[in-house]
């Protein structure tokens, strides 16, 4: 069994994940062994802060021992993808590996003879999803009736976070004037809609009112944000995104908590003053990436 996408995964699975999400954080003393004698390898395609720390430090918590690999002091850049996968996959229990290309996350997968979790691709974030149902499971108790209104562009976070929510029983209603050419996926939208739980509007105003928590992502890849060749298609968004904003009036106008899956690019998709709120809850939801993730492996690891 694999995290490769969140839509291979049951609503009972994924429901059973953030229970055991939350006990692991309530009571970390009754896992400290539990991933003992175990190593995960971590391959990184694309920079982190997050992803890295809370995989590296929940294996450790829990006895296991992780073996970070840089794409670029490797040799998968220079051999078969599949080849490199296997040989990897001879050494440790599980791989997490962060890449920038679905597919070749789906190849890497296909060499591996253990779990492969995808930590962020160009198309999905499981693991960012599930930190959010247990955030959200935390603060109301429970999932089933809550509403998350996410604002911005259609990108990897929000595909996840779509088939997150409407298996576990969340409302998700959408403010995205457009999605991320990389992120398409048409078939996701289809069978969102079918729940009944996905929303599509373009009116923040009118629909964060009714929200339990809003949620926004970069309008702009990470790993383009800073490049000069970029700046075109950069200042082109910041004008199609600008209205969809979260800024500190948007929240005043609601009780809802923000919601943010880091790095958060202030001035642009939220403000400063917004992430300072006490209704900011960004903080929280990487801390519960780490509980989420130690349930993940795990679940992959046969390790319950």
């Amino acid at each position: 069994m694999d995290l490769l996408t969140l839509k291979d995964w049951t609503s009972d699975e994924i429901l059973a994940t953030v229970e055991e999400s939350l006990v692991i954080k309530g009571h970390p003393e009754r896992f400290r062994e539990s991933l003992s004698g175990s190593s995960l390898g971590m391959l990184f395609q694309k920079t982190s802060t997050r992803t890295r720390a809370s995989f590296e430090v929940g294996m450790t918590q829990m006895g296991g021992h992780a073996v970070y690999l840089d794409w670029q002091a490797t040799n998968f850049a220079l051999a078969d993808l599949k080849d490199e996968a296997q040989v990897l996959s001879r050494y440790v229990d599980s791989i997490i590996a962060r890449m920038k290309r679905h597919e070749d996350l789906l190849d890497l997968a296909s060499g591996s003879e253990v779990p492969v979790i995808n930590g962020c691709c160009d198309r999905y974030h499981p693991c960012q999803a599930l930190g959010d149902l247990l955030t959200i499971f935390e603060l109301r108790g429970s999932l089933a009736g809550a509403h998350v209104v996410y604002t911005g562009i259609l990108n990897n976070v929000c595909n996840s976070l779509i088939v997150a929510c409407t298996k576990a029983g969340v409302k998700i209603t959408t403010v995205t004037p457009e999605t991320n050419p990389a992120s398409q996926d048409d078939d996701l939208l289809a069978e969102a809609r079918a729940t009944g739980l996905f929303h599509e509007t373009l009116d923040l105003k009118g629909v964060v009112g009714d929200a339990d928590f809003v949620y926004t992502d970069t309008w702009i890849d990470m790993e383009f944000f800073f490049d000069a060749d970029y700046q075109e298609e950069k200042e082109r968004r910041i004008k199609v995104f600008e209205p969809y904003q979260i800024t500190e009036a948007l929240l005043e106008s609601t009780d809802a908590y923000l919601m943010h899956c880091l790095p958060a690019h202030k001035g642009y998709e939220v403000t400063e003053g917004a992430m300072a709120s006490l209704q900011c809850i960004a903080v929280d939801q990487a801390e519960n990436r780490m509980h989420a993730q130690k349930a993940v492996l795990l679940r992959l690891m046969d390790r319950e």
